[in-house]
């Protein structure tokens, strides 16, 4: 009946309640925005014929099984052959008892290649699930133990080790030993010249290239591609694939290794090396004039965008800028790359998974692959509802050294993407030494896997460094044997020359013109560098409405007052169930206090609060994303904007069923206990998404300690006027508030935060250009007009809120629905009873203090003789507001700041040269005290007696003023 009822009313609810009848589920359906239903695939199972086949011959299959799991461990992957191996004698088919003279019936057991000869064999670039009664387990074929060895030693002891064997989902295993073991390929198998004469091409530019650049630049930093030269064909080769496979845009993210090369190849990225060359020379990369102060960044962060045109069609592949953390800007690649999804989800006409439409490619080192925690985290939202992007094909430029670090102490594993494991990803071990015959082949079988089930896969590419970790650096001093061999080889490029050569598809002639003719452009280019103008694309697309924060036509203050009515329709919407919903019984208090609370002359809580700007954000046609571990109820179980069934564990966000699906969305982003790799995401989120409000929510505010080097680089360093010119919306809720839970839950660190503000220190003022806002809201009022601020403004910043905890339900701070109405909007000074005839005290602070201290003067009888103030935004600092409100209090006699923090944290460092600034705008000689707790190695103690007594020294320390 409930079903029946909800049907012609909410759709979705209805829909969601009928499938909970039947399956037991927790949080997420294909009804819930943000989770799309992973792509499955289910290969027929082994029929009976091939069981019993199985159970005659299990020696064979152990043999067979064997050779799958372990062949990976003889097969000739590394280019030097320095690699330290053992013998493998799970290799040996006579461990198993198998014989010479005895023909092996295959079915069930082995794949085999079709029988018929064919030069140009190939299969759909999009695979489908193979069917057991083509050639291979099925096949009614059988053959004698050499036969058996050969075959798979040709396939598993080649120039390419696979490991796929470890995955704990069959189907997975029985479709890469199909492909593998029949050489099923989405290319033409041989390879036609002209794709060889293209892989020459591609490696002889980048051997050119690099030795132009040593020749001219002799003193430059590349971290030249020489060495691992086949990343190029194997970078092609992807996007050619992609382009044919319906793919139409590739987010890549990739170190400084073979950068340059990538970049500016003619027939990849097509940077102009001119533009390079200016870079090199002193210029910077942007138009200056577009963002005064900018620092820009090395040549080995640069990026680019290209349309790259292919026979079967285009691909759009955007190079992301990186820092110098390696391995960081992983998980930022895949936010941009679910991001440019979900944008597709909502907007295309016809629907389409996560991964149909963008990919994400990530290129990494062998030691910071093995090495990097970051890498984890990533791995680990791979496969999560809110974060899975569809599949990330991994390839690692194995130079089987880190600096001067050989394997041996770089990590404890075998391999360097042993860490794949963890997720059950395959993982295919390539000699770069052969562009062709391995390295191409790898990449379409990793492709394909990740076509075929949208997961991630990696591609350990083997080969080396020719020169040290930069052009510079001596590899000599610390590893002689091997840069003894690799001085003695030839290089890479020179090497798949002669082979080709070979075939008598190239002349010498013709590889000496190719050379000689790309060699003279870079001569051109070089010469052009004089006459280069630097352009700066940065609001192109999706950012072409948004304006730079410093431009005249920015809008600082937009109003974000809502009409009471549509207040209290949205806050009655966010506790609206529909009828039959079991809610939990403790929750019936939350939705009826709520429901009271937008009564009359009511007054509403944060959560309530922050539940109306979302809804009304979400009717002005904003997507919501809140983004956190335990986001969706809030640590402190103050949100509830999802509610449990709790009988069948369907889950109801109740905005969403409110506002129309052609408006915003609510995404509840439930993560996974890590900081670095989440807030990644959403910053890679924000990049692409202006309309979104990207909110990221620590557990506890200290818990961005974890995300610190994201915090540096991607959310501060790439902002605005910073290195890269990004503009970001991403929001930060750092719960924050001194209430005796010790060193860990206290402090929000926002010293850290306000000492990455490029906020003037002497300056008389405000500037609303700076990197990045830093707010600590006293009431709910403050809190709605800080998140509406942040879309309704026609730019992005990052901003900082160190967000309440001991606030969130008191009745002290709570805010009339007229402080949110017409007119109103986010005010940076906050006073509270004026009394500016008497006061001879005018305390500043900020945040929760300010209830502390109120009641403390209260209590004694001194708020006429102390006047409090609160500076509810911190950066950019209000001066021209404080001053206004200063200028009232003619009696004043000395100013202090007051804070819970200790001296040497908190805003004290922050704000004391500024409010002395200000003092001395209005002429005035008054002088500035502190009244907070002295400096310490920890922001709070844990032994609740000196709490107590701390809390009340800080009290004392105003009332006594």
């Amino acid at each position: 009946m409930l079903i029946r009822a909800l049907a012609k009313s909410r759709p979705a609810a209805a829909k969601r309640l009928a499938r909970s009848s039947l399956v037991l589920r927790t949080y997420h359906d294909d009804a819930t925005f943000g989770y799309r239903v992973p792509v499955t695939y289910q290969l027929p199972d082994y029929t009976q014929e091939e069981l019993d086949n199985r159970v005659k011959n299990a020696s064979l299959l152990r043999y067979v099984e064997s050779v799958r799991r372990h062949g990976h461990r003889a097969a000739q992957i590394d280019p030097l052959d320095l690699m330290d191996r053992d013998p493998v004698g799970a290799l040996d088919p006579y461990r198993y008892g198998l014989d010479d003279t005895t023909a092996y019936p295959l079915t069930g057991i082995l794949h085999l290649p079709p029988t018929s000869p064919s030069s140009s064999r190939t299969s759909t670039p999009t695979p489908e699930v193979p069917k057991r009664s083509e050639t291979g387990e099925g096949a009614d074929a059988s053959l004698r133990l050499e036969e058996i060895r050969k075959h798979l030693v040709e396939t598993y002891v080649g120039r390419i080790g696979y490991e796929y064997m470890h995955s704990p989902i069959k189907d997975e295993r029985l479709w890469f030993s199909h492909q593998v073991e029949t050489e099923a390929s989405s290319l033409p198998t041989p390879l036609s010249d002209e794709r060889r004469r293209k892989i020459w091409e591609l490696l002889a530019r980048s051997e050119v290239f690099d030795r132009f650049l040593g020749k001219k630049f002799p003193n430059l930093k590349r971290y030249g591609c020489e060495g691992a030269e086949s990343m190029l064909p194997a970078l092609d080769t992807l996007f050619e694939l992609s382009a044919g496979s319906g793919v139409s845009s590739i987010v890549l993210s990739l170190p400084h290794r073979g950068r340059l090369s990538l970049l500016c190849d003619p027939s990849l990225l097509a940077l102009p090396p001119t533009a390079l060359f200016a870079k090199i020379k002193g210029q910077p990369e942007f138009d200056p004039s577009t963002a005064p102060g900018a620092s820009g960044d090395v040549i080995s962060h640069l990026a680019a965008t290209r349309e790259i045109p292919y026979d079967e069609g285009e691909v759009k592949v955007e190079i992301l800028q990186n820092p110098s953390h390696l391995e960081a800007v992983n998980p930022v690649a895949l936010g941009v790359t679910r991001a440019k999804q979900m944008s597709l989800l909502k907007s295309s006409p016809q629907d389409c998974k996560l991964g149909d439409r963008v990919m994400c490619v990530q290129l990494h080192g062998d030691a910071a692959f093995a090495g990097q925690g970051i890498v984890a985290e990533s791995l680990g939202l791979s496969g999560l509802p809110h974060y899975g992007s569809g599949g990330t094909i991994h390839v690692i430029v194995n130079n089987n050294i880190g600096y001067t670090t050989p394997a041996s102490f770089a990590r404890s594993s075998i391999y360097s993407s042993d860490i794949g494991k963890m997720i059950g990803c395959p993982i295919l071990h390539v000699n770069g030494d052969y562009p062709d015959a391995a390295v191409v082949r790898a990449v379409d079988v990793a492709f394909r896997y990740r076509q075929m089930f949208r997961k991630d896969v990696i591609i350990d590419l083997i080969c080396y460094r020719r020169w040290g970790h930069n052009e510079l650096d001596e590899p000599a001093y610390t590893q002689p044997k091997m840069y003894e061999k690799i001085r003695a080889r030839k290089s890479v490029p020179e090497l798949y020359e002669a082979r080709f050569k070979e075939t008598g598809a190239l002349s010498d002639s013709t590889a000496q013109a190719l050379r000689e003719e790309y060699n003279a452009e870079l001569e051109r280019q070089l010469e052009r560098v004089e006459h280069y103008k630097t352009k700066s694309d940065m609001l192109a697309g999706k950012w072409r409405e948004y304006v730079w924060p410093a431009s005249s036509a920015a809008n600082h203050t937009p109003e974000t007052g809502v009409s009471k009515e549509q207040l209290v329709e949205v806050g009655k919407a966010s506790v609206t169930l529909p009828e039959g919903f079991n809610v939990h019984s403790r929750l019936k208090r939350h939705v009826s206090s709520r429901l009271k609370s937008l009564e009359g002359d009511g007054k509403v809580d944060f959560a309530t609060a922050e539940a109306m700007a979302f809804g009304t954000l979400m009717k002005e046609g904003c997507d919501v994303r809140i983004s956190g571990q335990d986001v969706g109820r809030g640590t402190f179980s103050q949100r509830h904007a999802m509610f449990v069934d709790q009988v069948d564990e369907s889950c109801l966000i109740p905005l969403n069923e409110a506002v129309d699906s052609s408006q915003g969305r609510l995404e509840l982003a439930n993560s996974s206990l890590s900081e670095a790799a989440v807030l990644g995401f959403e910053v890679g989120m924000s990049w692409s998404s202006p309309k979104l409000l990207p909110i990221w929510e620590a557990q506890f505010g200290d818990f961005h300690n974890g995300a610190q080097s994201m915090i540096d680089t991607f959310v501060i360093g790439a902002q605005g006027r910073s290195k890269w010119l990004k503009q970001s919306g991403l929001v930060m809720l750092l719960p924050h508030g001194y209430d005796g839970a010790g060193p860990e839950h206290s402090s929000c660190k926002i010293e850290r935060f306000l000492q990455l503000s490029d906020d003037p220190m002497k300056s008389e003022t405000s500037h609303s250009d700076v990197n990045l806002v830093v707010a600590n809201p006293s009431t709910p009022a403050q809190m709605f007009h800080l998140l509406r601020r942040q879309m309704l403004r026609n730019y992005r910043k990052p901003l900082v809120v160190a967000s309440p905890k001991g606030l969130l339900r008191s009745p002290v701070a709570a805010s009339p629905l007229d402080a949110m109405g017409p007119g109103t909007r986010f005010e940076p000074v906050l006073e509270g009873e004026r009394n500016t005839s008497k006061a001879k005290n005018l305390v500043l602070c900020s945040g929760k203090h300010y209830y502390t201290l109120l009641e403390a003067l209260t209590a004694a009888g001194k708020t006429d003789q102390t006047a409090l103030v609160r500076v509810d935004e911190l950066s950019p600092f209000p001066r021209e507001k404080l001053q206004e409100v200063m200028e009232r209090y003619t009696t004043v006699e000395q100013v202090v700041w007051a804070q819970e923090e200790p001296a040497n944290q908190g805003a004290w460092t922050y704000v004391r040269p500024r409010i002395e600034g200000v003092i001395r705008s209005l002429g005035l000689d008054l002088p500035l005290g502190y009244a907070g707790r002295k400096e310490g190695a920890t922001t709070a103690t844990a032994v609740g007696s000196w709490h107590k007594r701390e809390v009340e020294e800080l009290v004392k320390a105003v009332v006594d003023l």
